[in-house]
């Protein structure tokens, strides 16, 4: 049967398949572009040329004889730089001579205190040496030491902010000043006596640690002036300003002297004369009652 016709034509094309060229290829040539990743981007081709080139540079640098020639000298500057300054630091501040003035004992500082506070029943005030070298703390209790004086700073410290707690006057200010000031006038004391010793050409053992020593030793009696103001009163502070002042100043001449007027026999020609010499022991002592009134007198009102 046919189907009747609307006017269409059929659509369908012909195609013509064309023959096999000659010159096809198979498979194409990708070593001259890079290859493109799953996003359709073109990835950067490794080049193994490059890295040989840098690890070559890299053996050559160390195969070159002038190379390791300035290498060598300069580990060698380095050495003797850092031991140059190792050996300034140990001139100023061993710490094999802090540690001296560290070591100490319970039995050491017990007895310590008791010639502090009471000084005239203590009969030898030599200080004891071993091969040229002097005894330890521990083993001498006339030798100078550091830890009593660095501890009585800090229950100064402590004891100087309840002080000021109990008269409603503490705050943080007030309390670095005080710390500060307590400071800065031992340093000025040991630099001022080294001064003396510098220009009157004192010749003696005594080392900056010594004078820091003895100079901080004014810290127990500062404790004990404060406690007694403040358990009874301005009476009771000034009584024990005198008997503090008094037994450092005895404890302070009889120790320095040891140290200073003893040295101009052996010494023989040279050196300051004997009266200055105790002068600047005498002058050592009396300051220490100032300093002490100077930091104490505001803490007990």
């Amino acid at each position: 049967m046919d189907l009747p016709h609307h006017g269409y034509r059929s659509t369908k094309q012909r195609t013509r398949g064309g023959g096999p060229s000659s010159d096809s290829v198979l498979f194409d040539d990708t070593s001259s572009t890079a290859p493109m990743n799953s996003q359709g981007y073109y990835t950067p081709a490794y080049t193994p040329s490059a890295d040989m080139q840098g690890g070559s540079g890299v053996n050559n640098l160390f195969d070159d004889p002038m190379a390791n020639a300035a290498m060598m000298y300069g580990s060698s500057l380095a050495n003797q730089g850092k031991d140059m300054v190792n050996k300034e630091i140990s001139r100023f501040m061993s710490l094999n001579k802090l540690k001296y003035f560290f070591a100490v004992d319970t039995k050491y500082v017990l007895k310590k205190l008791l010639i502090l506070m009471f000084p005239y029943t203590h009969q030898d005030w030599e200080v004891r040496y071993h091969r040229d070298s002097p005894l330890t703390p521990r083993q001498d209790v006339n030798a100078p030491d550091l830890y009593i004086p660095t501890m009585a700073f800090i229950t100064y410290i402590l004891l100087a902010g309840m002080a000021l707690g109990i008269q409603k006057r503490f705050s943080p200010e007030v309390l670095g000043l005080c710390a500060s000031t307590a400071l800065v006038w031992v340093i000025i004391e040991v630099l001022v006596m080294l001064l003396s010793l510098y220009l009157l050409t004192v010749h003696s053992d005594l080392s900056t640690f010594d004078l820091v020593a003895y100079s901080g030793y004014k810290y127990v009696g500062m404790i004990f002036t404060v406690l007694c103001g403040l358990l009874f009163g301005s009476d009771g502070y000034y009584v024990a300003l005198l008997w503090s002042s008094c037994s450092l100043m005895f404890f302070i001449v009889r120790s320095l002297k040891i140290k200073i007027i003893p040295s101009t026999d052996s010494m023989g020609t040279g050196g300051a004369k004997p009266q200055l010499r105790l002068y600047i022991t005498v002058a050592t002592a009396v300051f220490q009652p100032i300093i002490i009134y100077w930091l104490t007198s505001h803490l007990v009102r």
